[in-house]
């Protein structure tokens, strides 16, 4: 750390970010009105500071849940209905069948289901209401709605019932995605209540669901901030968060935002040190919208953020109690060292990063930015396990996570003040790098394998081995630009350029299904998504064997192609 960055790190204080999480602490942001309340003092406070704010006003398409319960065998149970859940109010009702699903939550489980469909399970559930475990998440509702459900409760792990969404569309719908809206009444229950209502189903007993919820436009406010960078102020880094939240939201993401807030106060101070721009956004929308805010914003700015945008960098969650480690980190894997040296010249501490889940506000990879964070810090898995939680989705592994329970207990002053200057250094030391702290060659690495571990799936059903030689071919190509780059035989500016460039190509390529500029469904995306289907070929019965090899001729020349280009890119640097 260089005595810029120490100077900086040191100009940081917990005063002003404590005191939004105190005042956030003290009023819910779930309704649009209360989320602008909210957004409104962040401007006020940032404007104390002296920074210039922008505030956008997006008409967002959102769900905001009400009450909900579940009625069977003349016993009422306390329920949630997820943001999207059909309306039905007037009580929808049907015979329950059980399904079993996920009893024993782990990080992967928060956020997606481990059934599948079929004609077997669509037998089992057609016409029901399906009683399973697990969050009420798209994955499980929109399953069960293909299988013919006419309604879902899911059974959380818990004594708490968390709220969430069910919807699979990402952001705003598009006229085509309309067909994805959930057409069926969801509700989550507690475990003690799943528990009864796994008796009922299994006596052949009907329930029914009752669900209020509004849905409509919203107008919403997105502050964005500017702090412009000296030499190169076109190009940024974008660091973000959402404010709104589930009740109060202390630990998600109250802590989040007043990190956002603490980061760009001390930015603004400093911004004659920065080399290039940051940009700053609080999102409206993340839970009741399915990421409406950040996906309005990739929309609306999208070719801007495609010519400019070096990085960006999600905030949610940190700060919170218990979170000791930075463990199950989401980070790219050209960004991975680069994070794990911010973290340990920080806070001493090593990085355990994961691939980024189809989640959090990461509604860029489309365009292909180079990403790091989503969720920050979190207590250990052996802590979690010593005092009974099960996996969430943030809140440092507190299960307060989504419940009225994120309260300002939550939140930890020294943790807070820790991972708040994590996110600075990150932000910026990447918005100063003379060259980008992008190293392709480890995301060549993971191609790599993941093209390995896809042939050894696929034995002898398919062969990979064009794909295997063309990331062999990127591998060497990526090895002898970075020596270039350190031997100067490739200037700052060409270097930063491909850099840039190679996250256009290989990001959508490893995170996308659909066209760039298009916002896949939320739903998990395996690495190489092109090439899933080697994952289930050799599992197929021998007549389906033909439709899997078609599938995957594509794939793989979609994947060579994107690899290719990528080559190409890398030799037009060659002597520059």
């Amino acid at each position: 750390m260089n005595a810029t960055e120490s100077n900086l790190l040191d100009q940081v204080t917990i005063d002003e970010p404590w005191a939004l999480v105190e005042s956030f602490s003290t009023f819910k942001r779930e309704h649009p009105d209360d989320v602008n309340r909210g957004m409104d003092e962040v401007v006020t406070r940032l404007k104390a500071h002296g920074v210039e704010v922008k505030v956008h006003e997006p008409e967002l398409f959102l769900s905001l849940p009400g009450q909900a319960r579940v009625e069977a065998d003349g016993q009422t149970f306390r329920a949630k209905p997820p943001a999207f859940s059909a309306d039905a109010r007037a009580g929808f009702t049907g015979a329950l069948v059980y399904i079993p699903g996920t009893t024993n939550m782990d990080e992967e489980d928060a956020f997606e289901s481990q059934l599948e469909a079929g004609p077997e399970m669509e037998a089992k559930v057609r016409d029901k209401i399906v009683l399973t475990e697990g969050f009420a998440s798209p994955a499980i509702i929109s399953l069960m709605e293909a299988c013919g459900a006419v309604g879902v409760i899911a059974i959380n792990p818990g004594v708490d019932i968390h709220w969430g969404i069910c919807t699979t569309i990402w952001g705003i719908p598009g006229a085509a995605d309309l067909h994805r809206k959930p057409r069926i009444p969801a509700a989550a229950v507690n475990l003690e209540s799943g528990k009864a209502l796994i008796e009922m189903a299994r006596a052949g007993k009907n329930a029914t669901i009752y669900t209020e919820m509004e849905e409509g436009w919203f107008c919403s406010k997105l502050p964005e901030i500017t702090i412009r960078g000296s030499e190169e102020p076109e190009k940024y880094v974008l660091l973000h968060g959402h404010l709104d939240s589930w009740d109060v939201g202390v630990g998600d993401n109250a802590t989040g935002d007043a990190t956002m807030l603490e980061v760009a106060r001390v930015l603004w101070a400093n911004r004659d040190k920065l080399r290039r721009s940051v940009k700053i956004c609080w999102w409206p929308g993340h839970s009741t919208g399915r990421y409406a805010g950040s996906t309005w914003y990739s929309d609306t700015f999208a070719l801007d953020l495609d010519e400019n945008c070096v990085a960006q960098v999600n905030c949610d969650s940190p700060g919170c109690r218990w979170a000791t480690e930075f463990i199950h980190v989401s980070v790219m894997s050209e960004a991975h060292d680069f994070l794990a040296d911010v973290i340990r010249e920080v806070a001493g501490k090593e990085l355990q990063s994961e691939r980024p889940h189809r989640a959090g506000d990461y509604s860029f990879n489309d365009i292909g930015l180079s990403s790091y964070l989503m969720l920050s810090s979190a207590m250990t898995d052996a802590h979690r396990e010593e005092l009974g939680y099960y996996a969430v989705g943030g809140c440092g592994m507190n299960i307060a996570w989504h419940t009225e329970n994120d309260t300002l207990e939550i939140a930890d002053k020294d943790i807070l003040l820790r991972d708040i200057k994590v996110y600075l250094l990150a932000v910026f030391r990447n918005a100063n790098a003379s060259i980008l702290p992008m190293d392709w060659r480890a995301t060549a690495r993971e191609f790599q394998t993941t093209i390995a571990d896809y042939q050894q799936q696929a034995g002898d059903a398919f062969d990979l081995s064009a794909c295997s030689v063309t990331a062999a071919a990127l591998a060497g190509d990526l090895d002898s630009f970075y020596k270039d780059i350190d031997q100067g035989g490739v200037s700052e500016d060409t270097a930063n350029t491909v850099i840039q460039e190679l996250a256009r190509i290989l990001v959508p390529l490893n995170f996308n299904r659909s066209a760039r500029f298009r916002h896949d469904p939320a739903l998990t995306i395996p690495p190489l998504p092109a090439l899933e289907e080697a994952t289930k070929i050799a599992k197929r019965p021998a007549d389906l064997q033909g439709f899997s090899r078609t599938e995957l001729v594509r794939g793989q020349n979609h994947v060579i192609a994107g690899m290719r280009a990528a080559q190409k890119l890398i030799a037009s640097a060659a002597g520059s």
